[in-house]
């Protein structure tokens, strides 16, 4: 079975059949061989993985993706965490997400990925991935509330269309009110101050 999956992804057929043939390929009776099998599929996962990447440098971001994908996937079948590659997906889903936001990376997958790889002893890249994870987490956190402040104005306007006028007056009448007591209130602390130093 394992041979089948080589001549697939030779002829760089990226699809779920392909996955398939690689879960088949990775059943076995003992442990010995089962070890072995991975342990060389791991291998022609990486060194292929390398020229699969050349050649997709040129095709479109969708493309692009898919292949990622099924190559994050194979990885992840044969028990190799592949983080360099799942950085590379994510950052061009990033990256692509701003005229396709179906590609949009939630925070939490920011997050799952920072602690894979911090698990893994990449802090530098979990850092950067925490970032990525609270750079997305603001933008919804601010797009939730602009949708939220747009439906409370669009109610409150709705509501007091006509008692917004009377309020406006009562609001200046008690501000004008406040600043005519605090005036007074000065002049008197002035005045008091004037007596005593009249008044020694």
């Amino acid at each position: 079975m394992s041979e089948i999956f080589h001549s697939l992804v030779l002829n760089r057929r990226f699809d779920d059949a392909t996955l398939r043939v690689l879960e088949s390929a990775l059943v076995s009776k003992d442990v010995k061989s089962s070890i072995e099998v991975r342990s060389g599929l791991r291998q022609f996962l990486r060194s292929e993985s390398l020229s699969v990447l050349r050649e997709i440098s040129e095709k479109s971001a969708r493309e692009k993706l898919l292949v990622l994908e099924f190559l994050v996937r194979s990885f992840a079948l044969v028990g190799d965490s592949c983080l360099a590659l799942r950085y590379e997906a994510l950052l061009l889903r990033d990256l692509k997400s701003a005229t396709n936001p179906w590609l949009q990376v939630p925070y939490t997958e920011w997050l799952n990925f920072a602690h894979q790889s911090k698990d893994s002893g990449f802090y530098s890249v979990a850092g950067r991935a925490c970032e990525n994870a609270l750079v997305c987490f603001k933008r919804k956190f601010q797009a939730q509330t602009a949708d939220y402040l747009k439906k409370r104005l669009k109610e409150k306007s709705m509501d007091c269309s006509s008692v917004c006028k009377d309020t406006k007056s009562v609001a200046s009448t008690l501000f004008r009110n406040g600043i005519k007591k605090r005036n007074l209130r000065k002049l008197n602390e002035s005045r008091s101050l004037s007596r005593m130093t009249d008044g020694s």
